[in-house]
């Protein structure tokens, strides 16, 4: 029998696979419907993340959840994670062992949820998942990899370092929602 959702969570709060469970406040397993038809994976949790355990609540979850609402899709409609658990020291960028060490949790994730389509959140995650680190040139495309639909797009916390971004990953939103069937018109 495969693991649930709350399976998952509990591995990943007691989770000592890497060193970042040595500097975390809390481990930040996903969160959301199990019956999302959409799955957004970032890259590492921020401080807010680290102090709440819940994933995309600081600066670029406001951001995400207010470009997901504008165009029809409801937070609590979606399942929401990322590639590494637990946050990087000053928020620098995850490392290879990192990655690898959270993966296992990632793909329990992946299957358990088994969204139509899995929206990448940046370049560290869609090396992370895809191999692949050009976000500024694949944004906005979908990509099949091993019988799954992923649609790429930057994080949004770049689009609060880079203003340029937002109009950008707007447009990324809004093609994800028309692939989802929803109509916000």
């Amino acid at each position: 029998m495969r693991d649930s959702i709350e399976d998952v969570r509990l591995k990943v709060i007691s989770c000592t696979r890497c060193d970042l469970c040595k500097t975390r406040t809390n481990a930040v397993p996903g969160k959301g419907s199990v019956n999302a038809k959409v799955m957004f994976v970032g890259e590492a949790p921020g401080r807010t993340e680290d102090q709440r355990g819940e994933p995309f609540v600081g600066a670029a979850g406001k951001k995400l959840t207010l470009m997901l609402e504008k165009h029809g899709i409801s937070r609590d409609s979606i399942y929401i994670t990322n590639v590494v658990k637990c946050r990087p020291p000053n928020n620098r960028v995850p490392s290879d062992s990192e990655r690898k060490a959270c993966m296992e949790y990632l793909q329990s994730e992946i299957e358990i949820i088994d969204p139509e389509i899995v929206c990448v959140l940046g370049n560290t995650a869609s090396n992370s998942i895809l191999g692949q680190s050009e976000i500024t040139k694949n944004h906005g495309k979908s990509i099949e990899h091993d019988g799954r639909i992923y649609f790429l797009t930057f994080h949004p916390a770049a689009t609060i370092y880079n203003q340029e971004l937002w109009s950008v990953m707007e447009s990324d939103i809004e093609l994800l929602s028309r692939m989802l069937g929803i109509d916000n018109k």
